[in-house]
């Protein structure tokens, strides 16, 4: 069973600008004020650099993040469709940074699927992205949205493992899961695992 003992690191990866985000709570039980955010932000590459620069910029920034929050978990967005080419690779090469860097680390890494992120957070899976960015703020007692949508987006993926992570273990011990929000995250989990 998920046990954390730090926070869940949630990476929204991209060259230019990558979302973070960690959470501390109590998992499948942590909803609303006993979840909070203990960072946020955005790491920003400057797209004047060579692209190895930048890629080992964020990494040694990826690597600060990791060493100050000692996050127990990292979750990251696994993207599964991308229309515009350009904005896959950069994805792609920073995803493969943040999941190098954690394994490196010895961090356990999960990865989501936008859906799956929304359906944890909205309760929706096919939410838009205004709605799930309203319910981080909600759901962590914010004051305010966070500046960029990568913080937010970032902040929605440490939520959506804090509580997708136990129910991924019922999931995987048991036949039916107790709860019709545990169905409906085993099946969209199901479904995710489907397209791999």
């Amino acid at each position: 069973m998920f046990d954390p003992t730090g926070p869940v690191l949630g990476i929204d990866p991209g060259v230019s600008r990558c979302g973070y985000g960690a959470v501390v709570g109590r998992g499948a039980t942590g909803r609303g004020s006993e979840c909070r955010a203990v960072a946020f932000g955005v790491i920003r590459t400057s797209p004047d650099l060579p692209l190895p620069e930048r890629l080992g910029r964020l990494q040694t920034e990826l690597e600060a993040l990791i060493e100050d929050l000692a996050p127990s978990a990292l979750a990251v967005e696994r993207v599964l469709f991308q229309v515009n080419v350009r904005t896959a690779m950069s994805v792609g090469q920073a995803s493969g940074l943040a999941l190098a860097t954690a394994a490196r680390a010895g961090i356990p890494v999960a990865q989501y699927s936008p859906n799956e992120v929304k359906l944890a957070v909205a309760g929706y899976g096919g939410a838009e992205k205004a709605a799930v960015q309203a319910m981080v703020v909600r759901l962590l007692s914010l004051s305010a949205p966070p500046d960029s949508p990568d913080a937010a987006d970032a902040l929605a993926l440490a939520l959506c493992h804090l509580w997708g992570a136990p129910l991924q273990a019922v999931r995987d011990t048991a036949k039916e899961p107790a709860s019709g929000y545990a169905r409906a995250v085993a099946a969209a989990l199901a479904k995710d695992s489907g397209t791999r």
